[in-house]
């Protein structure tokens, strides 16, 4: 079985919790020859319903996990109450709740898989990546989208992107590979201070151990992903697959079959050999931080 994160572990948000038990599931139903339409059959649900419950896309009802253990043959009543414990904990709301008022559902998966990840590969052509924004960059970037809402609003918009960058300075934090086009290092979001800023923020985060950071420049042309900004997010637990992250303007997709995730990795892995490598970065961006307006 996969290794459980102790109660309280940095990485264990409900999201990867729901994974993980997931993943427990299909291992016990596999190992005992259940269908799922049998195992949907024993807790009065449809196989589409077990698959879910399998890939952590969905809540759990106690009742279902003590039905379906007892269909598997789990009797051990500690192994019973671990398993049940972890339902219970996977259906813990997030830290990301208190901002329900600003975030929209089908974001809230994302900061769950953001949350749970051990690796993240992102590739931003219009923006520097949400990760890595100042707290003045990324107030310039939700008032392009949200220019008509109350100054309290932008606030807890901010907040909340400010609130999951903590993920990368967390004690176990995942890894950060991000590919960003030279267009949106070059864009003036904001006007020439708040780039001047962002732009040594960059600079200081590629002294950080688990931040890679690399730039598509000009020169480069037309390269692998010029279709549209993406993200690859991977997880400690092998039998948990990766998921590719596309966000649109008022909703977002979350492939993870096999053919769309060697897609985007070939994809990625042709951005960073088309980029220049990670030890020129701090170069590039002092490079651009002198192009821009200081008064």
């Amino acid at each position: 079985m996969a290794t459980i994160p102790a109660e309280g572990g940095s990485a264990a948000g409900p999201t990867v919790l729901r994974m993980m038990l997931g993943a427990q599931l299909r291992r016990l139903r596999e190992s005992r020859g259940v269908t799922r339409e049998g195992a949907g059959w024993e807790i009065r649900a449809s196989e589409s319903k077990i698959s879910r419950m399998e890939l952590g896309r969905v809540g759990f009802k106690e009742r279902d996990i003590a039905d379906l253990l007892t269909l598997y043959g789990i009797t051990d009543p500690q192994e019973r109450e671990a398993l049940l414990r972890l339902a219970r904990d996977a259906n813990s709301p997030g830290w990301w709740h208190q901002y329900g008022d600003v975030l929209p559902s089908w974001f809230q998966a994302y900061l769950g898989l953001e949350a749970a990840a051990a690796l993240i590969r992102t590739y931003e052509l219009q923006f520097v990546p949400g990760l890595l924004q100042t707290q003045e960059y990324a107030r310039a970037v939700v008032l392009l989208g949200h220019g008509r809402a109350l100054p309290a609003e932008i606030d807890r918009r901010v907040a909340l992107r400010m609130r999951r960058q903590q993920v990368l300075h967390r004690k176990d934090p995942p890894q950060l590979w991000a590919v960003v086009d030279e267009a949106a290092l070059r864009r003036p979001i904001g006007g020439p201070a708040v780039m001047r800023q962002q732009v040594t923020a960059l600079i200081d985060a590629t002294r950080l151990p688990n931040v890679r950071l690399q730039v598509v420049p000009f020169a480069a042309g037309g390269h692998a992903a010029a279709g549209g900004a993406f993200s690859i997010l991977r997880f400690g637990d092998a039998e948990l697959p990766d998921v590719v992250y596309i966000e649109q303007l008022t909703s977002a997709l979350y492939l993870d079959k096999r053919e769309d995730l060697e897609f985007y990795a070939v994809a990625m892995e042709r951005l960073c050999v088309e980029a220049e490598p990670p030890e020129r970065t701090p170069e590039l961006l002092g490079r651009i931080l002198a192009d821009l307006p200081t008064g």
